[in-house]
């Protein structure tokens, strides 16, 4: 017998047939961290970028190619603008990961869920409330604590550019909200253009460069190819395509809440696999993280 899915209000089982899915995306991208460390030096940040989604690419083009022909030329303009800001995060996320751990990675660029509100704030002019003000300076109190695990030092190069990374995701998703031409646009079609303007960033800095995109692929080994093909195959076109299927039959709520989890297995990830460690102050700084940015989350909403 067939029911009608009304989000936010499903069966138990049928959420969890739903939620379970979604889950997988958020421990997808947090075991990413720990992935593009192990496949990536800073020599080869780009050249790993271009294999990374070109790899996808052809595969979003050909699944989305009657809806990509229906886009208007405003809204392929505004696509690949939106494409540039996302070629910056993840070049922003990419050298941020690689001089520091998979573990503060993720748990930095959580603070987007805090930037973000803060930022819409500052625009529209409505004032956060003081719950929400007070969630976020948890959050930037647990980061100073994470970034201090070894003692208090200056934080380091890439601790300063995953924040940056969590403020470039903070402008791509107010870009997105308020740049009317894409708002109608497909997903499917404006993530492929999007991702089509990034690669062609990031082909055009590998010219010339020491590690070509060839050179690099030529000298993997079966260790970095299972890395890339799962940053590809798994942190993209998985996590594009299941959190297309999930918010058609659940709540965007409930699909952000279970993607918000992402920082946990980004920490779990590191400290298991990785066999990185974070002290008592970066233990308790990694708790305020994730205390801030799910009591950010509620008060937001």
């Amino acid at each position: 017998m067939s029911s009608i899915a009304v989000p936010g209000a499903l069966a138990p089982r049928r959420a969890w047939l739903t939620d379970l899915p979604v889950l997988l995306v958020a421990v997808v991208w947090g075991a990413s961290y720990l992935a593009a460390k192990d496949i990536t030096t800073a020599r080869t940040v780009i050249a790993v970028l271009v294999l990374r989604f070109a790899i996808v690419l052809p595969v979003l083009v050909t699944a989305g190619w009657r809806s990509l022909r229906a886009l208007t030329a405003a809204q392929w303009r505004e696509a690949g603008v939106l494409g540039l800001i996302l070629s910056g995060i993840f070049l922003l996320e990419t050298y941020g990961v690689v001089h520091t751990s998979a573990t503060n990675a993720g748990l930095i660029i959580s603070l987007t869920m805090i930037f973000t509100p803060l930022a819409e704030a500052a625009v529209t002019g409505v004032r956060p409330s003081r719950a929400f003000l007070a969630a976020a300076g948890v959050s930037v109190l647990g980061v100073v604590l994470l970034t201090q695990g070894g003692g208090f030092t200056r934080p380091s190069p890439g601790d300063l550019l995953m924040l940056l990374a969590a403020l470039a995701r903070t402008v791509h998703v107010l870009a997105m909200s308020r740049i009317k031409s894409v708002q109608g646009a497909d997903a499917l079609s404006l993530t492929t253009v999007q991702l089509g303007a990034a690669v062609a960033v990031f082909a055009v800095l590998a010219t010339g460069a020491d590690a070509t995109p060839w050179s690099t692929a030529a000298g993997f080994g079966a260790r970095e190819w299972a890395g890339l093909l799962f940053l590809s195959a798994f942190c993209t076109l998985f996590a594009f395509f299941v959190q297309m299927w999930a918010v058609r039959r659940t709540s965007p709520s409930r699909v952000s809440l279970l993607l918000g989890t992402e920082p946990l297995w980004a920490a779990g990830a590191g400290i298991a696999l990785g066999g990185e460690r974070l002290g008592a102050l970066g233990l308790m700084g990694g708790v305020l993280v994730l205390a801030g940015t799910a009591w950010g989350r509620r008060s937001a909403g």
